[in-house]
């Protein structure tokens, strides 16, 4: 089965060009002009992938993906013209996966989009990770479960805390962090995995699972401590 991808842009040539990008590779698009119609297209199917414009009429880009992230952990790459850095953290502490500056390449688009569906495939595998101390993770909906209570985790927070319980006791890198969970290269700037870490401690909090604690290791990484299990 081919990939199932929204295209969300206002603009009619980018949009078209990249309509007839990605069926050329396979793909099966759903493009949308504005925010209207992508809002009424998210639930006539179930999509692997959301290319989403930020300036978008009507509905803008991040209002659609607040909307989006009640209801599904699709994996979401905003692209935008807006280059600030409070922009790119603004997109990441709402949901997004990734964040593509415009003008770009088609060649970076497609290194992109590859491995945030080499996440979906990976997210898909069956037996997923057990946590310790009754915290359950649940593949299907890319989060996690404790005492009857769900976090409401995003497709990144949800890969992030099974990356970081799947090496008990080891402080990860964040370079390491970078490539294995959001499949990008670390850069010194870029804030989009302490915005995830910060967002991952408040949700276990929420839920009672504060035993599980992300850490930061000076000179090191984040590790994952189980204060439950002292």
């Amino acid at each position: 089965m081919p990939f199932k991808l929204l295209l969300a842009e206002d603009d009619p040539s980018l949009r078209q060009d990249l309509l007839q990008h990605f069926q050329r590779r396979g793909f099966s698009v759903s493009a949308c002009e504005n925010g209207t119609q992508a809002l009424a297209a998210l639930p006539q199917g179930q999509f692997d992938l959301i290319l989403l414009d930020i300036m978008l009429p009507g509905i803008d880009g991040l209002t659609l993906l607040d909307e989006l992230r009640r209801h599904q952990a699709v994996p979401v790459m905003l692209m935008s013209a807006l280059g600030a850095e409070q922009d790119r953290i603004s997109g990441f502490t709402r949901g997004a996966d990734d964040y593509l500056p415009k003008p770009f390449s088609l060649a970076e688009l497609d290194a992109r989009v590859d491995a945030l569906l080499r996440r979906v495939a990976l997210d898909r595998r069956p037996n997923p990770p057990q946590a310790s101390s009754t915290l359950n993770f649940n593949e299907a909906n890319q989060d996690v479960v404790h005492q009857g209570r769900s976090a409401g985790l995003t497709g990144s927070e949800f890969r992030l805390l099974a990356t970081l319980q799947a090496h008990p006791g080891e402080a990860l890198s964040k370079p390491f962090l970078y490539q294995s969970v959001l499949h990008r290269a670390y850069t010194r700037l870029d804030r989009g995995l302490d915005v995830h870490v910060c967002n991952l401690r408040r949700k276990l909090a929420a839920i009672g699972a504060g035993h599980l604690q992300i850490q930061a290791v000076r000179g090191q990484g984040y590790i994952l401590v189980d204060s439950g299990n002292t």
